[in-house]
């Protein structure tokens, strides 16, 4: 039933396998001319309405949980209970816990073409088919190894035709109606807060595939990462230092202009005080990203969700919560990394005075000062980034993605520079008075400046412009910042023997 419903009209490959890979690289419309399994021919529409009666078998005019089990089952499909609530939470638009008709076809749809992408990658000689070299071959490339007795056991699984090939009419018939939300191949080409780092590390982490889970590619991936943005960000490190002077220095008495903050720098320590904070900033990268995948982790579980992937909604719940644990664990080297910046010449011989110094002069609460407003900055942040990245990873890949969900480098770039850039510019105030509050010492006897009167004098003596104190510089190492640590990224990858494609 489910077969008869679907596109048949995919030209059988020739027989000589060359011959297929020649006639697929000249016109791809001729391995599928119609475009994929809902073609929208004359009569297919009606025969997916008959597949979605048959499915609804309490003719309610939508499909339930429980109305897909029992159709499915009547079909010789067998799907389990939690496989079949992510297919109707897949496709359900309207929220109202079942599929309508037209649901039913866009889950088809989209579901099918995330499929072929799938199909294309597998088929590593492009004759059609799917032998039991290539599933060698791909799970090889992700880090997994089995035998061909294996890798048959699965081919015979979905081989109708006795043929021990796998064509795209058999690989889509037994996975269409089995939910697959996030493929790993686009989990593998698409990784964002990993790869690129601009300096503020509230993005939600990275999902991992399974077998990037099993074989340990996960820390290899992490290492590169922390690699990258220790490199990144020492490049970038003056136009962040400038950044962090003009939001705490900065006013309408003192326009502080971005020649001249260069040079009041140099006048005043050296090209060497460029670079002041660096080291503390390039410190924290690893305590913070191991914190915060170890938490992403243990919440992803308590979310519910045991699957390889969650869902938007619940990735920005883990990822928010677990940038909290993790920022508040490496918090007061946030404080130590502004206070270096702002530092003047000889004021402290290093981390550790300018840590004794604090401590002995203002007590332990100033190593927490701001610590309120970063923590509100991290939802505007890790939730506007992610919405961005994910609305043009996925214009992408409805619109572009045709033989395999490599956006390539400039797309990739692209995509994480422009998230990155509104997720800061939705939090930048909340930065901006983080760091006022950091850079303020204590003085005995004077009145804590809290969050709220601070938000109130800025706006009072400069305006809603002063919330937005040093943001061109800001903003100026956004491009080099991604730029340089995907560059690094890739090659520390292929030091550190990750497998790309």
């Amino acid at each position: 039933m489910v077969s008869s419903v679907l596109c048949r009209c995919v030209a059988s490959p020739p027989p000589d396998a060359a011959a297929a890979a020649s006639s697929s690289a000249s016109s791809p419309a001729s391995v599928d001319p119609c475009g994929g399994a809902v073609c929208g021919g004359p009569d297919h529409r009606l025969r997916l309405w008959s597949l979605f009666q048959t499915l609804d078998v309490n003719r309610d005019g939508g499909l339930c949980v429980n109305d897909l089990a029992v159709g499915l089952r009547r079909l010789g499909l067998h799907r389990t209970e939690g496989e079949l609530r992510k297919i109707v939470q897949a496709g359900d638009k309207d929220l109202d816990g079942q599929l309508d008709f037209e649901e039913f076809v866009h889950y088809l749809q989209d579901h099918e073409k995330k499929l072929r992408l799938v199909f294309k990658s597998l088929d590593k000689k492009n004759d059609g088919r799917i032998d039991a070299q290539e599933i060698m071959q791909s799970l090889r490339d992700l880090g997994v190894k089995i035998s061909e007795q294996q890798a048959e056991k699965i081919l015979k699984s979905m081989d109708k035709n006795g043929t021990m090939t796998i064509d795209w009419n058999e690989w889509r018939d037994y996975h269409l109606l089995h939910p697959v939300e996030n493929i790993p191949e686009i989990i593998l080409y698409w990784k964002h807060s990993t790869i690129f780092d601009v300096g503020e590390n509230l993005t939600v982490p990275d999902e991992f595939t399974v077998e990037e889970r099993q074989t340990g590619m996960w820390w290899r991936h992490l290492v590169a990462g922390g690699g990258a943005g220790a490199v990144s960000r020492t490049c970038t490190a003056p136009l962040d230092r400038l950044k962090v002077l003009m939001q705490v220095h900065a006013s309408r008495s003192n326009n502080m202009c971005i020649v001249g903050g260069f040079t009041q720098m140099i006048r005043e320590g050296g090209a060497k005080s460029l670079w002041r904070g660096n080291g503390i900033n390039v410190l924290k990268i690893a305590p913070e990203s191991a914190i915060k995948f170890m938490a992403y982790e243990q919440i992803k579980r308590l979310v519910g969700s045991d699957q390889e992937t969650l869902r938007i909604h619940e990735r920005l719940v883990a990822g928010s919560l677990a940038g909290a644990i993790a920022q508040s664990s490496i918090y007061p080297m946030e404080v130590l990394k502004t206070r270096m910046a702002l530092r003047k010449t000889g004021q402290y011989s290093g981390m550790l005075d300018c840590a004794r110094k604090i401590l002995a002069r203002e007590g332990m609460a100033a190593f927490y000062k701001g610590y309120v407003p970063n923590m509100l900055g991290i939802i505007p942040y890790a939730g506007i980034d992610l919405a961005v990245y994910e609305t043009l990873k996925n214009a992408w890949l409805q619109r572009y993605a045709v033989n395999s969900a490599d956006p390539g480098v400039f797309v990739l770039l692209a995509c994480g520079t422009m998230s990155s850039t509104c997720g800061q510019l939705a939090s930048y105030p909340l930065a901006l008075v983080r760091t006022r509050m950091q850079a303020q010492a204590s003085i005995e006897g004077a009145p804590e400046v809290t969050m709220s009167s601070l938000f109130r004098q800025i706006l009072r003596t400069e305006g809603a412009f002063g919330l937005y104190r040093g943001l061109a510089p800001n903003f100026m190492k956004v491009i080099p910042a991604v730029s340089i640590s995907y560059v690094v990224y890739e090659n520390l990858k292929i030091t550190l023997g990750v497998q790309s494609r």
